[in-house]
């Protein structure tokens, strides 16, 4: 079940109103009916992987009390293996099976030695990149001892399975999320308020502008020999654009929707466009990512506390890493690799933030720029494609700028709706608390803004019979 979808939108008010009228009061009761209605959020796209989010919640609710309760570091680690092999185990076969089987084949291939093995029909389930690394947390953070292990196991099952972030994130740490869990719900005017507002504002990035920056998209990587450098740099910013749009929408509807709820997510995108360095973009970009990969890839490995040979290394593993996470293919590494560079070389020149306004925009230009191109082999299907991609930036001009399913009309007021959200982000990056201000404004405008949000989604959303699928781009990871 997506979020820009009829049966979201029926599923998410039968759930508020019973929420509220039914269960608020009984922690028990409550936390029950969340499990059972992510079950049913999840098993909408397929039931039969449920299981894996059953055995993940069995194996580390066992795992944490077993890691807790010895004082046996043999022990501690077996159980901490246990987690380990259950979880990545899952995510390894049904992500990477057949990447790394094909990667064999190919390295056999190369040095002239030909076999066909066996290669298995798998089905990637939706969000296991996500809940893998939610629950794995749970059990590192108990072995580090920053955690307790919690003894409320309706609790842990829908910490880990909460459906507003349990397809793609914002992945969540148990510190954080899991006692809210054990607190009783009560209705907050000004959290239900911002929470249907931060829905609605993630419907309006993905109806009206991602997917209307997806048309464009998806017709030039499906047309790439067709291209010019006109059209590529064109298609190159729009899916940079699209997949911060696409992607920070999905993170503000699940936040709104779990606010409504009485439940507080993490910020997971801060303005990464503006950044003013590679270091400080990914303090931006898909911060929970990020922060998972530092405190238990990056700081394990010893971070930078251990010269500049291991700190360079780290980081390279840090990024590669993340690169696989993202997708079983050498484009993802390779995109991964990219940025671990930019961060080792140019960060040094951009590290120091700097108050002069014309540099600090050529520096967000500079980094944007980099980032846009390292996409290209995140967007592309194959490393041919990628390649292909870099050279028409290169072609002469052929003026086929509206042959890729925008017309004049469609293609101007796209333009238009980047350069307004750039806007915005620029205002918002000089005066962050804009959302408290606007809370404390006139009934009567706030609810013109209201009532504006909703309009410009109904009557500019790109949706309709014939246009390019609307699946949110992380559903795939």
């Amino acid at each position: 079940m997506i979020f820009n979808s009829i049966d979201f939108g029926i599923f998410f008010f039968i759930v508020f109103v019973l929420y509220w009228i039914f269960f608020k009061n009984n922690i028990r009761n409550r936390n029950i009916f969340l499990i059972l209605v992510s079950y049913f959020f999840y098993g909408w796209w397929d039931w039969r992987f449920l299981s894996l989010i059953i055995i993940s919640s069995i194996v580390d609710y066992i795992a944490g009390k077993k890691i807790y309760e010895n004082n046996d570091n043999k022990k501690r680690k077996k159980w901490l293996l246990v987690s380990l092999v259950v979880n990545i185990g899952f995510l390894g076969f049904f992500k990477y099976f057949n990447f790394f089987a094909d990667s064999f084949v190919d390295a056999f291939t190369f040095f002239g030695t030909n076999f066909s093995p066996y290669r298995m029909n798998i089905i990637l389930p939706v969000g296991i990149s996500f809940y893998t690394f939610q629950t794995l947390s749970y059990t590192l953070d108990i072995y580090y001892k920053k955690l307790k292990p919690n003894n409320n196991i309706f609790a842990f099952f829908a910490f880990v399975s909460f459906f507003p972030q349990l397809v793609a994130g914002p992945i969540e740490r148990a510190k954080d999320l899991l006692p809210q869990f054990l607190e009783k719900s009560r209705i907050n005017y000004e959290l239900l308020r911002s929470g249907l507002l931060l829905m609605a504002w993630g419907f309006l990035k993905k109806i009206v502008i991602a997917d209307r920056l997806a048309i464009y998209v998806d017709n030039a990587y499906a047309n790439i020999d067709k291209l010019d450098n006109t059209t590529t740099i064109i298609a190159i910013i729009f899916f940079a654009f699209q997949l911060y749009l696409d992607f920070s929408a999905y993170s503000d509807i699940a936040i709104g929707s779990a606010r409504t709820l009485g439940f507080n997510l993490s910020t997971n995108f801060k303005r990464p466009y503006l950044s003013t360095s590679f270091s400080d973009f990914w303090k931006r970009w898909h911060i929970s990512l990020s922060s998972w990969f530092k405190d238990y890839v990056y700081i394990p490995l010893g971070g930078n506390r251990k010269g500049k040979t291991k700190h360079i290394k780290n980081i390279l593993i840090v990024f590669v890493l993340s690169g696989l996470w993202h997708g079983a293919s050498w484009n993802f590494v390779i995109w991964g690799f990219l940025n671990a560079l930019f961060i080792l070389i140019f960060d040094y020149f951009l590290g120091k933030t700097d108050k002069n306004i014309a540099k600090r925009i050529f520096t967000s230009l500079f980094i944007s720029t980099l980032w846009a191109l390292s996409l290209i082999f995140f967007r592309a299907q194959t490393f041919n494609d990628a390649i292909v991609m870099f050279s028409h930036l290169g072609d002469a001009n052929k003026d086929i700028i509206y042959n890729f399913g925008l017309n004049s009309l469609e293609f101007s007021f796209t333009i238009k709706l980047l350069i307004a959200y750039v806007i915005f982000e620029i205002f918002q990056e000089k005066f962050e608390k804009i959302y408290e201000k606007f809370n404390s404004i006139n009934f009567i405008f706030r609810w013109a803004v209201y009532i504006s949000i909703i309009g410009i989604i109904l009557f500019f959303g790109s949706y309709g019979i014939g246009l390019n699928d609307n699946n949110f781009i992380y559903f795939q990871f």
